[in-house]
């Protein structure tokens, strides 16, 4: 099943796409419907993330929606009639929704309003999530006799724990910013005026870094939710090794000891 970029031929794009020094911004658009998920805009952000992760001068990735909803989960207008075999055919969320997985440039979301059911998976999906005051995370799926299957169930035990993860799936309970952040749900709250000019400025900076060493680092922090401490440790090791195979590994230690500022050249 494939799905067009954007709902009709003179629809806006569904995702709006800009670059600023080294930082890809991908803006969910679908405000009528407050961002909801639905196929077309799920094919139209994995395309920009490998778009985006495949254009070397770009070093990061921020995903954000609207002030009102990062995205208010799935469009569920869309799958009323949908049966089993319907799912099972055109492989629902596995198709489209999981391309994130193969980006490996870091992938920041800002999320300002609403996040809830895929648009809170959606942001999981992430490395980074900054917060506005504004924003609500939950996985209100039970309310509909389903659960939240783009990774819910699995990401948001590893982030928050299994008791609070427990607490929001089986009861669709909302959390605002300020909990989300004693949840470790999410890195950092700010001002929603601040939210955009924050995420883009720790996007820059992360992208001011050697792409090999942060690309590196990602893999081995998400290792560490698919493996054994001991099994992550020998990975760990060998990603640090590596490192000493990359002209940037060098120049950051002689640039270090001459105490300059390194010049990178992502190799």
């Amino acid at each position: 099943m494939s799905a067009p970029a954007s709902e009709s031929a003179s629809a806006e794009p569904l995702v709006l796409a800009d670059t600023t020094g080294r930082v890809r911004l991908l803006r969910l658009n679908r405000p009528a419907q407050l961002n909801a998920l639905n196929d077309a805009l799920m094919d139209a952000l994995g395309a920009e993330l490998l778009k985006a992760d495949a254009d070397p001068q770009v070093g990061a990735i921020v995903i954000t929606g609207s002030d009102k909803a990062f995205a208010a989960g799935a469009d569920i207008a869309a799958m009323t009639d949908w049966r089993y075999q319907d799912v099972v055919a055109n492989q629902f969320i596995t198709r489209n929704w999981e391309t994130i997985r193969r980006v490996r440039k870091p992938v920041i979301a800002a999320v300002a309003g609403f996040a809830m059911g895929g648009g809170c998976e959606l942001a999981l999906a992430c490395d980074i999530i900054i917060a506005a005051d504004s924003a609500r995370f939950a996985l209100p799926e039970v309310k509909l006799a389903m659960l939240p299957g783009a990774g819910g169930t699995q990401r948001l035990p590893r982030a928050i724990g299994k008791a609070k993860a427990m607490d929001m799936c089986l009861s669709a309970r909302m959390l605002d910013a300020a909990e989300a952040d004693r949840y470790g749900l999410v890195s950092r709250v700010v001002p929603d005026a601040e939210l955009l000019p924050q995420a883009m400025a720790l996007a820059t900076n992360i992208a001011s870094f050697s792409m090999p060493a942060v690309a590196a680092i990602k893999d081995a922090v998400n290792r560490a939710y698919e493996s054994s401490l001991a099994e992550g440790i020998t990975y760990e090791r060998q990603q640090l090794y590596a490192r000493f195979a990359t002209d940037d590994a060098h120049e950051g230690l002689a640039a270090f000891v001459a105490k300059r500022k390194p010049v990178f050249r992502h190799a």
